[in-house]
């Protein structure tokens, strides 16, 4: 099913070029989406019946979980869509919600039904399907997560159309913040009381520690039955400032190379030095947004220039030096 050259490690060199840092949840990722394709490759050959793993992302809003998504279902060539937990919950008839995700997946196949089984399907802010802090578990959330436990296990969904969808083959990757998590696995036993020998790799052991737990979810409000449908599990860190900067400047299609390509069709040359970069990402850190922040401040220092420029025909290049100046012009003969 996967072009032979698509192995975990050309998976993670391919998300490299677009995500920044992540490097644990990459290789989670990786590994996950190419083991679940080869078992749907073996499953065709022999009809040997493979357990599906769906992965569960954890790490605060704006740290890439749904970027990785998206670039992941480009390099892999496979529809692609993304869904709202929190839709789901507000919702009266969520079932007719689930096949309006399945519909879409459909459309992103181009009709294809073949295509669209093996596609896959990422459901944001899974989270928000407990109960809220010292009340009983929200009923509209425990129901959502019983609706999406059959087609997260696989089964034939009846669409608008009238046609069915089987999602046996679907990669469901479910993402959230899960704030609060990090308390609840303080209070829960690690594995440090295992013997170990200088021949162990203390890798292995430190993962363990590390690795959010099934009983971790169940005490954070998701119940068992969904817990056991997301055995894997890829943790997402904070971005830290350096690495705010990069995603500024760094990936193919970063906002600072999108901007210079913007203006080089009006024959300007754009030059942002590098301390408007920290100091954008300090703002960003402060709004406390991740990078989904960053974006919107650039484009805020960018729309002063774009107004500007093609009223003046003559300008052949911008400099910024600061967030807080007023940026440089340089004139030329108009072309």
């Amino acid at each position: 099913m996967l072009d032979k050259r698509v192995k975990p490690s050309f998976i993670v060199k391919y998300l490299d070029q677009y995500v920044i840092g992540q490097d644990d949840a990459k290789k989670v990722l990786a590994v996950a989406v190419y083991s679940h394709y080869k078992k749907i490759a073996r499953m065709q050959q022999d009809a040997t019946e493979i357990s599906k793993s769906n992965v569960l992302l954890i790490g605060n809003s704006g740290t890439g979980k749904t970027l990785m998504c998206e670039t992941l279902s480009r390099v892999l060539g496979v529809p692609f869509v993304t869904a709202n937990a929190t839709s789901l919950a507000q919702t009266r008839f969520v079932n007719d919600e689930i096949e309006a995700i399945l519909q879409r997946l459909l459309e992103k196949a181009e009709g294809n039904i073949n295509r669209a089984q093996q596609g896959i399907v990422f459901i944001d802010e899974i989270d928000k399907l407990k109960a809220a802090p010292d009340q009983p578990r929200a009923t509209s959330g425990e129901s959502v997560q019983h609706a999406l436990l059959k087609i997260m296990e696989g089964a034939p969904v009846k669409i608008s159309e009238g046609r069915f969808v089987d999602t046996t083959n679907m990669l469901f990757i479910c993402g959230g913040a899960f704030v609060g998590i990090e308390d609840i696995m303080e209070k829960t036993h690690g594995y440090g009381f295992l013997s170990t020998t200088a021949a162990d790799d203390p890798g292995v052991l430190e993962r363990l520690n590390t690795r959010v737990k099934p009983t971790d979810l169940f005490q954070f409000g998701l119940i068992p039955e969904f817990t056991g449908r997301l055995p894997i599990i890829a943790r997402f860190q904070d971005l830290t400032k350096a690495m705010l900067i990069r995603i500024l400047t760094e990936p193919k299609n970063s906002i600072y190379n999108q901007f210079r390509e913007i203006l080089k069709t009006e024959g300007v040359e754009l030059n942002v030095e590098k301390k408007v970069f920290g100091e954008i990402s300090d703002i960003a850190i402060e709004y406390k947004t991740g990078a989904r922040s960053l974006r919107g401040i650039f484009e805020e220092l960018m729309m002063p220039i774009l107004y500007a420029i093609p009223d003046e025909p003559d300008i052949r290049r911008v400099d910024i030096p600061s967030l807080f100046s007023a940026p440089a012009y340089t004139r030329g003969p108009q072309q």
